[in-house]
């Protein structure tokens, strides 16, 4: 309901008291406006609660999500890779709730400093973690394919550990965008040269099993776009720890994230491939 606005005319013609400046009595000015004010400030904390429950919700999903991608691929379970891709719908769903609530606040509540560091944080953070659920998507449609064709060496394996490395990220950034916590947020950006150098490492491996036997090329080029899933996954998990210092301290790292992906400018020898 939008509050009375206060009448300077009504005020002058009220009965007149005599009150302690600052008295909560709605018949004094001052303290009608000071409730009014604490009135605003509680809604306003309600509803961005309201959106950081709907963030919440996003991100235990897309951690599910993952898991269960990661899973099928690993017991090449079809049908659970079928369950996943369902069920993304979920996500985008919440993405757009997420995207109304924290329009509403932008535009009814014009939220100034941490406040409006809050929303937009919130709102970056949805995008992020909608990319996440549509990256898991993409793991469980190629696995309904890698599932069709022969296993290829312990390429199920090294995926499995590197997608462990991304869910951990994904479980610390949502803990430090909960609590407002930097330090976690910072952890998770320094996580992230080591998910690229696992990526480096299993695009060797799975261009060596292509070149040891043509019958896994079919296989193995799906994993590889799996292996770069995984990867970019880890990528927006670390997009969201850098919203959260913003948030925490009012801008953005100023030092450049460290990379470690190599695969873009690895070459693999037809020998190296026989030892």
């Amino acid at each position: 309901m939008k509050p009375d606005s206060f009448s300077p005319i009504r005020a002058m013609s009220a009965p007149k008291h005599i009150l302690q400046a600052g008295s909560d009595n709605p018949d004094n000015p001052a303290g009608a406006v000071r409730m009014e004010k604490e009135h605003i400030v509680k809604s306003f904390d309600s509803e961005l609660n309201e959106l950081t429950h709907i963030i919440a919700q996003m991100g235990g999903l897309a951690e599910d999500q993952l898991a269960n991608a990661i899973k099928a691929l690993v017991r090449r379970d079809a049908d659970l890779a079928a369950q996943v891709i369902v069920q993304d719908a979920r996500i985008d769903e919440l993405e757009l709730e997420a995207d109304d609530q924290a329009l509403r606040l932008l535009a009814l509540r014009q939220p100034k400093a941490v406040d409006l560091r809050a929303v937009l944080t919130s709102l970056k953070t949805a995008t992020e973690l909608e990319r996440i659920g549509d990256y898991a998507k993409n793991v469980a449609k190629r696995t309904a394919t890698v599932v069709a064709a022969p296993p290829v060496g312990g390429a199920a394996g090294s995926l499995g550990r590197m997608a462990s490395v991304v869910q951990g990220m994904i479980s610390n950034v949502l803990d430090a965008y909960i609590n407002r916590d930097a330090a976690k947020a910072e952890d998770v950006r320094a996580r992230d040269a080591e998910v690229d150098q696992l990526h480096t490492s299993l695009f060797r491996e799975l261009v060596t099993y292509m070149m040891e036997d043509p019958r896994n090329i079919t296989a193995c080029t799906h994993l590889l776009f799996i292996a770069k899933n995984i990867e970019r996954i880890g990528d927006h998990a670390t997009n969201i720890a850098e919203y959260v210092l913003f948030l925490v301290a009012g801008k953005l790292p100023s030092d450049d994230r460290l990379k470690g992906d190599l695969s873009s400018s690895t070459l693999i020898h037809p020998e190296d491939a026989q030892k």
